[in-house]
């Protein structure tokens, strides 16, 4: 434990206790009833025998002793008290006639001769006066100035000793070789300047979240074993207009007493947006904000050997000033990973981790397409908390397949209850999409159909794309098109009646058309560029934007739009008509097993039964007991090994 911890634990306890001690004696001393009598007194007392105990003190000057004692009738803590001049003659009448006199007599040392009680006494609780008192004005003090305390950085100094390299970091080889230079300069500067070349000194990472910035930022403190000062934008704006322009102030000037180090500003669009575009006007405090952290970026020195690295994930908002040469000199994009950078990051998070035979991570990084880092983090987590639920001792494609159903759509909704016509209709509407991905190259290809509930859709398609790629041609794109439409399509033609399961594949078909019309110069309007890629409106700037084209040109856009979704709805139908037989046989298959996945799919068309599986095939009946435990092993059955033969057989069968 901590040794400051402990002080500041134990030290509070250790006070109280010296003062309850002192309020106890301090109340047993003033709640004691003294009377003060005379020698003549006291005489009389003897006499008519009115003494029940008496103690003789010797005070410590040996020239004055006092005589404490109790009559018949005090109460307690009531005693009569006599001083007088020191007389060993008077002590000894005392001590051989006590019993004459009928009374207990004792003799006990002077406490002022203890120096040990004398400070408990007299000197202890004035310190305590003071120490109580000290502390209290510190408190005050203290609160004082934290409330005045505004003008300090919030940028925290990373201190961890388990330091993050880019071993930690996968998938990301091109960005790690982008910032390799970074750790170069920050450990050898002089090479730099040897042939006066200019490290940058900002770095702006840029990325979906989840992608791995704050991560590649911490590597890169890590590799280069500097100092590692995190903060996040919105920790530099306040109520108070000047706040942040001083915080700024101060975390560089914390900086350079640290240098060489990095600063990681997170999320710094929320302080770095772009000026004098509010509603109404400006953001006074969040722009003087960003003219001091410009202000403290272009006043450095030539090689001062401090890197400020941010990240964001709006970029668009960003003010120029920002971006320009010599603050933000690099841009980094941190994209999605590719398949190769999903089984790398798989390979990092699975480790700890327990994986049953036949779980290869190569196929959940196919099967994974647009997950970020933090995504698969996520899938594995899921998997390995289905694994414990379950009762399982490793984790398998089971888990792997339900977690990754959980991540993108939710939990299945087993108990929910729908019509048999309502679980029919999901069933076709399904089969539909599973046909137009067969049949067409360009369209998405199915991975899994399930009928079972999910979120708020009934069924759930997971349709890939066949292969990653950074361009789509327009055959592609209307493929992509005829496949989302397959599911209203199936419906029509089976039932004769349509439903409003297909909302959400309209919006999808309507948002690549009007893409291909609007961005990609895909139609007969020509290519040309009426609209930019969609992102989130930044109020000020965008809000009174003015349209680039005329009324009458939007109202092309419109019928353009509508006749690249009629042509395609044609010929899906026309696809689906054609394979009538293909599309019963695979939604049948599905209101019978509620779901296949793409490998029975594929069983399904050419064979026109599922396959069967291997673990369903063996002959359990002809297996050895260590054949048998061998089998429930592999399939990750818990309690194995306390099993009989035929208890393994009934888990395995089932």
């Amino acid at each position: 434990m901590n040794k400051k911890v402990v002080k500041k634990t134990i030290i509070p306890y250790v006070v109280l206790a010296i003062l309850i001690f002192g309020i106890i004696y301090m109340y047993d001393t003033f709640n004691r009833k003294i009377h003060y009598v005379t020698y003549d007194e006291f005489n009389k007392f003897l006499i008519e025998e009115k003494i029940k105990e008496v103690v003789i003190v010797p005070k410590s000057n040996n020239s004055v002793y006092e005589i404490r004692g109790t009559l018949e009738g005090y109460k307690e803590n009531e005693f009569f008290l006599l001083r007088l001049p020191y007389s060993g003659d008077v002590i000894a009448n005392f001590i051989e006639n006590q019993n004459e006199y009928g009374f207990k007599l004792d003799t006990a040392n002077d406490p002022g001769t203890s120096i040990f009680i004398l400070f408990i006494v007299n000197v202890l609780p004035f310190i305590l006066f003071i120490v109580i008192a000290v502390i209290f004005i510190g408190k005050q003090m203290g609160s004082a100035n934290k409330s005045m305390d505004f003008g300090k950085s919030r940028a925290r100094l990373n201190q961890d000793n388990n330091k993050i390299t880019f071993k930690q970091v996968a998938g990301l080889t091109e960005e790690k070789e982008e910032v390799a230079e970074l750790i170069d300069f920050l450990k050898n500067p002089k090479k730099f300047q040897k042939l006066g070349a200019r490290i940058p000194k900002g770095v702006l990472l840029v990325g979906p979240p989840g992608t791995g910035k704050t991560l590649l930022a911490k590597a890169v403190a890590g590799e280069a074993n500097v100092p590692f000062f995190y903060i996040s934008g919105s920790e530099f704006v306040e109520l108070f207009v000047g706040v942040g322009a001083s915080r700024v102030r101060d975390m560089f000037k914390q900086a350079k007493h640290n240098a060489p180090c990095l600063i990681f500003i997170d999320e710094i669009d929320a302080v770095g947006r772009q000026r004098g575009t509010g509603l109404g006007g400006g953001h006074d405090e969040r722009e003087q904000t960003l003219n001091q952290l410009l202000t403290e970026m272009d006043g450095f020195g030539a090689n001062e050997g401090i890197i400020i690295i941010a990240a964001t994930n709006r970029p668009d908002v960003l003010d120029p000033a920002l971006l320009r040469p010599g603050r933000f000199d690099r841009q980094v994009t941190v994209n999605l990973p590719d398949v190769v950078g999903r089984e790398e990051i798989l390979e990092v998070h699975a480790k700890g981790k327990i994986f049953a035979e036949g779980v290869k991570l190569s196929n959940i990084a196919k099967r994974t397409v647009g997950f970020s880092g933090a995504d698969l983090e996520n899938l594995l987590n899921e998997s390995a908390l289905l694994a414990v639920r379950r009762g399982k001792n490793a984790i398998t494609m089971s888990e792997i397949d339900e977690a990754h159903d959980r991540v993108l759509m939710g939990p299945a909704k087993r108990t929910h209850k729908y019509t048999n016509h309502e679980k029919k209709v999901v069933a076709y509407h399904e089969a539909g999409h599973a046909v137009v991905g067969i049949k067409l190259d360009g369209a998405n290809d199915v991975q899994k159909i399930t009928i079972i509930p999910r979120g708020n859709a009934g069924g759930y398609n997971l349709m890939l794309p066949k292969e990653e790629t950074y361009l789509s041609t327009k055959k592609q794109l209307l493929e992509t098109i005829s496949g989302l439409l397959a599911g209203r399509v199936s419906e029509e033609l089976v039932f004769k009646e349509i439903t409003t399961g297909a909302h959400n594949d309209f919006e999808k078909a309507t948002k690549i058309a009007r893409a291909m019309v609007t961005e990609y110069g895909m139609s007969s309007l020509g290519p040309v560029q009426f609209e930019h890629q969609e992102s989130s409106i930044f109020l000020g700037r965008d809000y009174n934007k003015s349209r680039n084209f005329s009324s009458q040109v939007a109202y092309e856009i419109d019928e353009e739009v509508r006749k690249i979704i009629k042509e395609q709805y044609e010929v899906t139908k026309k696809i689906i008509s054609e394979n009538i037989d293909l599309l019963n046989l695979i939604a049948e298959t599905l209101l019978e097993h509620e779901t296949i996945t793409k490998e029975q799919i594929d069983h399904l068309v050419e064979h026109g039964t599922l396959p069967t599986t291997e673990e369903n095939s063996k002959d359990y009946n002809s297996m050895t007991l260590e054949e048998l435990k061998k089998s429930a092993k592999e399939r990750g059955i818990k309690g194995y090994t306390k099993m009989n033969k035929e208890e393994l057989k009934e888990k395995l069968k089932n």
